[in-house]
């Protein structure tokens, strides 16, 4: 008698209840002119052959900013970084711990800022706002209550008021909840309130609070850890102005397993502000606190699709398998690629080192724009069929990755899955190479104007290839060779 695979009866089970989650809908997905990634079932009506969706795990590269200053220490944590124009931010807690888990800690947590312009080398400015240790000549930004998680965030609001663009949540049980902040420039900061904004005895408030100004909802949202069911969870609340908050409600994984999850790291993907993204932490008590990054996605805030494989393993360094060594901080910023002519990537961050030595690491990893998971098959092929669904651009692009002897062809199929006059996967020119915004023709022919409002199906067709995301585009991107870009 054969074994059973786990992994693989967790996936069927998470596309079973993701399928069910969806079926009896007659009306067509909307796609409108949005990019669609494929980190969800949404969209997928079949799959044929050996493809599937493959998750994509980052790549590390080198160790932003390592906490070592007085200030600082081994439990420096909760960093936060988001890119205000020309300029990356980068927000953390400092604070140190003399001998480890358990030990005293030697100063108070104090919030801290450091700023890049390329999102790769982190500078602390002197900013001389708070003394420690008898100097101001340090990076603190905020003192007392607040800072073991003082979370900030540029307020996309279209009414927020100017002397409050920057806000920001922090607070623990301890000190009556969660509180809010706000700031002109980023660095002076200020309470906006004497009590805190949200407050529960059942809640500890004792992780990353963060919240975000959701645009495609219209409404600010939070996240912060609670104990739902006897494990570490998250739960998700949302507000019109930050103050007066909805009743707090946990998060839903269809098909995953209870595990306990002790960060929630959510934010909408910029690139496709409809889709949250999460990069959690699973936080295994029973091997020493070992904790690691997985990957989630929701459509509405609340139900999130949770891959039950690790996002981000420890890996080969020993500093990454010490007790709370391991979480994905909160943030997603495009960086250039150090790759000549690769272009953007994106960039997100992680910790090491916790509890060990005399400061603690914050570690870049890069990974490939809208890079998280991909319709995969080998060589010997596959195909997915989407659902019904219209859209209203007129050129579709597609964010693909080939070996030099696979390919992509794409179908425009009715609603009844039959193939569109000229639009058969045999008519299209099959695409080869790696871009972000391939455009696809079907010979001559890649206006698809004509087709706007119109219900219909696409079938992709691959072999050695990924497949990350595509959209129905205004207008075409500028010529592109066949191959690469």
């Amino acid at each position: 008698m054969q074994g059973i695979d786990l992994e693989a009866v967790a996936a069927v089970a998470i596309l079973a209840a993701a399928t069910a989650a969806f079926a009896g809908s007659a009306k067509p997905f909307e796609l409108a002119a949005r990019r669609e990634l494929l980190v969800d079932d949404r969209l997928i009506e079949k799959l044929e052959g050996q493809a599937g969706l493959q998750l994509h795990s980052p790549v590390p590269a080198a160790v932003a900013l390592v906490h070592d200053k007085p200030w600082e220490g081994n439990t420096s944590a909760y960093v936060t970084v988001f890119r205000d124009g020309r300029k990356y931010r980068m927000y953390y807690r400092g604070w140190n711990h003399a001998g480890g888990a358990g030990d005293k800690a030697t100063h108070p947590p104090v919030a801290c800022y450091a700023e890049s312009e390329d999102g790769v080398s982190w500078v602390r400015p002197a900013l001389g706002l708070f003394e420690f240790e008898g100097a101001r000549d340090n990076n603190i930004v905020w003192t007392g209550r607040g800072c073991h998680n003082f979370a900030p965030f540029l307020d996309a609001n279209p009414d927020a008021r100017p002397q409050e663009k920057y806000k920001a949540l922090g607070g623990v049980h301890e000190e009556g909840g969660i509180r809010l902040f706000g700031s002109a420039d980023g660095t002076r900061w200020k309470a906006l309130s004497d009590k805190p904004v949200i407050t529960s005895k059942a809640f500890a408030f004792d992780s990353h609070n963060l919240a975000f100004w959701d645009t495609a909802r219209s409404e600010y949202r939070v996240y912060f850890r609670t104990w739902p069911g006897g494990r570490r969870g998250i739960s998700t609340a949302t507000s019109k102005d930050m103050v007066h908050w909805s009743e707090p409600a946990a998060l839903e994984y269809p098909g995953a397993p209870a595990e306990h999850l002790y960060t929630a790291q959510i934010l909408p993907y910029h690139r496709a502000p409809h889709l949250l993204l999460g990069f959690p932490a699973r936080f295994i008590e029973p091997r020493g606190a070992l904790v690691e990054g997985l990957f989630m996605t929701s459509r509405d805030g609340r139900t999130f699709r949770r891959w039950p494989e690790a996002y981000l393993r420890p890996g080969p360094s020993g500093d990454r398998w010490g007790n709370r060594s391991g979480y994905i901080w909160y943030g997603l910023v495009e960086t250039e690629s150090a790759l000549p002519g690769a272009g953007k990537e994106l960039s997100l961050y992680a910790n090491e080192a916790y509890y060990q030595g005399g400061g603690a690491r914050t570690r870049r990893y890069t990974c490939r724009l809208d890079g998280f998971v991909s319709l995969h098959a080998p060589m010997a092929g596959g195909a997915m069929q989407t659902r019904p669904l219209t859209f209203s651009g007129s050129n579709l692009l597609l964010n693909v990755s080939t070996s030099a002897a696979g390919g992509v062809r794409v179908e425009v199929q009715d609603a009844d899955g039959k193939p569109l006059e000229g639009l058969a996967a045999a008519d299209c020119t099959e695409i080869y190479g790696d871009s972000t915004d391939r455009l696809v023709r079907w010979g001559a022919r890649d206006d698809l104007t004509a087709l706007r409002g119109r219900t219909v199906r696409l079938r992709f067709v691959l072999k050695d290839a990924d497949l990350y995301a595509f959209q129905f585009a205004p207008a075409a991107p500028p010529a592109q060779a066949p191959a690469r870009r």
